[in-house]
């Protein structure tokens, strides 16, 4: 039966992070893996959340599957978060979001609705985009096409480039866009930009479909929620994948929602049933217990407070490190400029290392970057930043 089978290679951030494993130096440093990490190294488990699973542990009262859709209180309180809970959206009728296995769920259900509704619909991708989006979402059977976003040389968002593209996308084509704390780049869209793109998805006729994984962690809730917001407004059509790994750490949890905003109450509840559907399909039932926390954090007043204070003190070390970070290698002799990590938002940025530079990072320091050079800021602490820094120093010599 397998015979026909030829071996698959290893994920790369997967097999950095094998490799990792595998190092016995005490002084290695993994800015590969995309995680949180605090100052001591570690992934924590919010406070917040470990309150909210102490109550948990006294309330639930069932293991029982849930729904197809997914515990409903949570639904809500992530439509809240994402919106905002005043947002005309919301009363409108044409909003609809079930519970996903995480982010990844999220817009693999997403992209198989859509493929449903409009099998000939493209997706335009930016480049570069998260590594995953294209198997990911190419794998429901999405033909993907790109569109400029950022520059490696200059470090920023190619808008012309960007928009020019965008002008000649087909109506009925999917645009994917990324809510903010972009990844791999850092480099988000400004309101102008984002108020661009809308316009041209009002002129145009395409949907975007947003992947908001860090929201938190750029410049605020509210602040990062900016684009999706006010599309949600404006355009008659809006898909949104979302995630809580990041910014309540449940990574292992995979809690994550997709988010449909239709042209109608009617079409909505069409919409609905479809993605229940495909969830069905899929996976049938989704994990409750991630849910279950992250609706009693955000439904209880004293851990809504400790959690966004959390968020607050996650956001500040990021970009504390990407400012120490910068300072620290901005004499170099090779002249590079790192400021704009500086400018950049959320977990990652470009170093704009070459392969042999970043092979010479593994081999003699123990520093291990992807080959793209993004690096995840949040891998950088108090006691290992004096050592990253001479070491890229070094090999920019």
């Amino acid at each position: 039966m397998f015979e026909s089978l030829k071996p698959v290679a290893m994920d790369p951030i997967l097999g950095l992070m094998a490799a990792f494993r595998a190092d016995t130096r005490t002084n290695k440093i993994d800015l590969g893996v995309g995680v949180y990490m605090n100052d001591l190294g570690l992934t924590p488990v919010m406070t917040s959340v470990k309150e909210a699973e102490t109550q948990l542990m006294q309330l639930e009262t069932t293991k029982s599957y849930q729904g197809i859709a997914g515990d409903p209180d949570y639904n809500q309180r992530i439509l809240e978060l994402l919106f905002g809970a005043d947002h005309s959206i919301l009363n409108s009728g044409r909003i609809k979001s079930i519970q996903t296995p995480g982010g990844s769920g999220a817009l693999r259900v997403g992209a198989e609705v859509i493929q449903r509704a409009r099998p000939e619909a493209k997706l335009w991708v930016g480049v570069p985009t998260w590594p995953n989006h294209i198997p990911l979402l190419g794998g429901a059977g999405f033909e993907i096409e790109e569109y400029p976003y950022y520059n490696r040389d200059s470090h920023q968002i190619e808008t012309q480039a960007m928009l020019e593209t965008l002008g000649q996308v087909p109506a009925g084509d999917m645009v994917l866009l990324h809510g903010c704390c972009h990844n791999p780049t850092g480099a988000d869209l400004t309101h102008e930009q984002w108020d661009l793109i809308a316009d041209l998805a009002l002129e145009r006729g395409f949907i975007p479909f947003i992947d908001t994984a860090y929201q938190g962690l750029g410049d605020g809730l509210d602040e990062d929620a900016y684009g999706l917001r006010m599309m949600a407004e404006r355009l008659p059509e809006l898909v949104v994948a979302s995630s809580c790994s990041k910014n309540f750490g449940l990574y292992r949890e995979r809690t994550g929602s997709i988010t449909f905003i239709a042209d109608s109450a009617e079409q909505a509840d069409i919409v609905a049933s479809q993605t229940m559907s495909v969830a069905r399909q899929m996976y049938s039932m989704p994990p409750a217990h991630g849910a279950l926390l992250v609706s009693l954090v955000l439904g209880d007043q004293q851990l809504r407070a400790s959690w966004e204070a959390e968020l607050t003190e996650v956001r500040e070390r990021i970009q504390s490190m990407r400012s120490l970070l910068a300072d620290n290698i901005r004499n170099n002799a090779a002249g590079i400029d790192f400021s704009h990590i500086k400018q950049q938002k959320g977990m990652f940025s470009f170093l704009g290392l070459n392969t042999a530079q970043l092979d010479q990072l593994r081999e003699e320091y123990g520093v291990y970057i992807v080959s793209s050079s993004r690096v995840n800021l949040a891998g950088i602490n108090s006691n290992n930043i004096g050592y990253l820094s001479d070491s890229i120093l070094s090999v920019l010599k």
